[in-house]
């Protein structure tokens, strides 16, 4: 969770960590970014909560306060001097460590309700691909994304048992607070054999299966050649017609009818 708006007096205390960091500004660019970021890490609803104050200029932390040390850290030299006088201010520290409370757990009780009751379902996605062992030269990946809640659980079941030689990807972050992960099985593949993907999550009533089986892929391939073959010949065949019919409208005559002058013989 990233705090919205900036605390009271912030700004007064990006201004003096400016003042502060003169060794690091005189080496910087004209352009730089000094960035304010106000943290809320919860663990099991809001139990424990952990509220960070980061202060960032181009990208480098120079100082922060952490409600889990109560008091602020200098994180570099040119942040050691606002770390110092932030430290030393009674009602900034009382200020910072009220934030747990005040915009931490206070932000978290609007939107709880909010959170418990969104559910979006994963969407599953199975490839195969090659590999470079010629112990397991296929790898299966199971692709599931878009869903929330966070907590998901991916199996890989081989001909109906589980396999557990699987390699998972951690957890991402969607921008839309959805995520997604991959969980990989190299094997090798026999002519009969059936896999399963399944999920496991909260928005679904019963398991996700998403099979995949060689029979299956060479199927789909077929069909695919099948359709390609079948293009390629109507392209030839409409081709050969179209050059028969140019050639038989360039060679046929066109017949113009002449009528003779009508002549008033009595007038001659």
């Amino acid at each position: 969770m990233v705090r919205p708006s900036l605390p009271r007096g912030a700004l007064m205390a990006m201004l003096a960590l400016l003042g502060s960091c003169a060794p690091l500004c005189r080496a910087s660019p004209d352009d730089f970014v000094l960035q304010n970021k106000g943290e809320c890490h919860l663990v099991n609803g809001s139990q424990r909560v952990r509220y960070l104050d980061r202060y960032i200029y181009n990208r480098q932390q120079v100082v922060h306060f952490d409600s889990d040390v109560g008091y602020f850290v200098a994180d570099m030299e040119a942040g050691e001097p606002s770390a110092k006088q932030w430290n030393s201010d009674p009602a900034i520290l009382e200020r910072e460590r009220a934030e747990v409370e005040g915009f931490c757990r206070h932000n978290y009780e609007i939107f709880e309700g909010f959170m418990e009751q969104r559910r979006l379902k994963p969407l599953v996605r199975v490839s195969v691909s090659k590999t470079e062992d010629p112990k397991k030269p296929h790898q299966l990946t199971c692709n599931v994304n878009g869903f929330y809640p966070y907590d998901i659980t991916v199996h890989w079941f081989k001909n109906g048992q589980q396999d557990p030689g699987v390699v998972s990807s951690e957890l991402l972050y969607n921008g839309d607070w959805t995520g997604q992960i991959m969980v990989i099985l190299e094997t090798d593949i026999q002519k009969g054999d059936r896999f399963v993907c399944v999920v496991e999550h909260a928005s679904l009533a019963t398991p996700y299966h998403a099979e995949w089986k060689l029979e299956t892929s060479e199927s789909a391939r077929s069909k695919m050649m099948t359709g390609v073959v079948g293009f390629v010949l109507g392209g030839i065949f409409f081709t050969v017609g179209l050059i028969i019919y140019l050639k038989n409208k360039k060679g046929s005559r066109q017949f113009i009818s002449y009528q003779p002058e009508e002549v008033d013989i009595m007038n001659n």
